[in-house]
């Protein structure tokens, strides 16, 4: 009989598992995420309170049932006299809108006795303005 070969052990060396690196969360989320912000609305202008505060100073005692609708007026006004008053920069080649444009702008955009009322309470807020 043939002398046994002695039996010998075969190990395997074998990576131990890597350890989990614990990270500090930061306040409202994950580690390797970013943090989230809530979406905040994107704030709409309006002229709502203005016109609410000129009503009032002219009709105590009358409300408005429809407020958007006179908003969305008074943002095509806004619009009509930028425009012109650009359009009058453009024709006289200067870079600044000024008073004297918007004036301008006012007179041939408004009708009649309305532009001449615009005219009169816009020259009154400068005036008030530039002393102030």
């Amino acid at each position: 009989m043939a002398p046994k070969e002695p039996k010998t052990a075969v190990v395997v060396a074998s990576k131990a598992p890597a350890k989990k690196v614990v990270a500090k969360k930061e306040a409202g989320g994950n580690c390797c995420s970013p943090v989230k912000k809530k979406k905040s609305k994107k704030s709409v202008e309006t002229y709502k309170i203005y016109l609410y505060k000129v009503l009032k100073q002219v009709h105590p005692d009358t409300g408005v049932s429809s407020m958007s609708i006179l908003n969305s007026m008074m943002n095509d006004m806004f619009d009509k006299v930028a425009t012109e008053a650009s359009r009058l920069s453009r024709y006289t080649r200067k870079p600044t809108i000024t008073s004297r444009e918007i004036q301008t702008a006012v007179r041939l955009v408004l009708p009649g006795e309305l532009a001449k009322h615009a005219v009169s309470e816009g020259t009154k807020a400068v005036t008030k303005f530039t002393s102030a």
